[in-house]
């Protein structure tokens, strides 16, 4: 059977939790179209989260990877379109660094575009009645980090990946006043329909490489 690799992240920030985790472990084991999701947890530190995905991608061999993140100021799920090579911390990541206009990969080219078909994924999740969008910023925290690395790792093998950003889990919110939010049953739902819409999309994939 071929293996869908999701990835999610530790907390970090002081949060308990982090949603990409709770999403990523939640669909760890199901089989969607026909396709075994393996959940990874990835750690919220520069460079050792991309050590950690390279160790998961031979192993898995997945035939298509979905990398998740917490964003807590959004209120959707955001289906990113681009990864740059750019790595600049506004807070320091859990092992106390905090790069300032790094590159995620020296000589790179400056961004990689998503190669999973995001606005078939954004329609079919809108027609369900979930709030997405496709967004047009990864950041330069980890996320970005993990979406650049992933791209450049997998650029001209043929596994369509890509990256999403979540917001706040309830009890997030409860913390950060004004911050939207979204049940994890929800999450899982229409994280599972997006992951169902990329395994059976044929849209073609514009963009699906890098931008020099």
């Amino acid at each position: 059977m071929k293996n869908i690799l999701i990835t999610g992240f530790e907390p970090f920030g002081g949060e308990a939790v982090n949603p990409s985790w709770e999403l990523a472990h939640a669909l760890g084991g199901e089989v969607i179209a026909d396709t075994r999701v393996v959940a990874l947890q990835l750690p919220c530190v520069f460079g050792v989260a991309l050590s950690t995905l390279d160790e998961a991608l031979v192993r898995v061999r997945p035939a298509l990877v979905l990398a998740v993140g917490q964003a807590g100021g959004r209120c959707d799920l955001s289906l990113e379109r681009v990864a740059i090579n750019v790595d600049d911390a506004r807070i320091p990541d859990n092992a106390g660094a905090q790069p300032v206009d790094e590159p995620v990969v020296p000589d790179g080219p400056a961004a990689y575009f998503s190669t999973l078909p995001i606005k078939a994924m954004v329609a079919a999740l809108r027609t369900a009645g979930y709030p997405a969008s496709v967004s047009q910023t990864a950041g330069t925290f980890v996320c970005n980090h993990v979406f650049y690395g992933l791209q450049h790792r997998l650029a001209g093998q043929g596994v369509p990946s890509g990256f999403m950003h979540i917001p706040y889990l309830p009890q997030q919110a409860a913390q950060h006043p004004g911050a939207a939010s979204l049940p994890l049953e929800t999450l899982v739902a229409a994280t599972r329909l997006a992951l169902h819409t990329a395994l059976t999309q044929n849209e073609i994939r514009m963009g699906a490489g890098q931008l020099d």
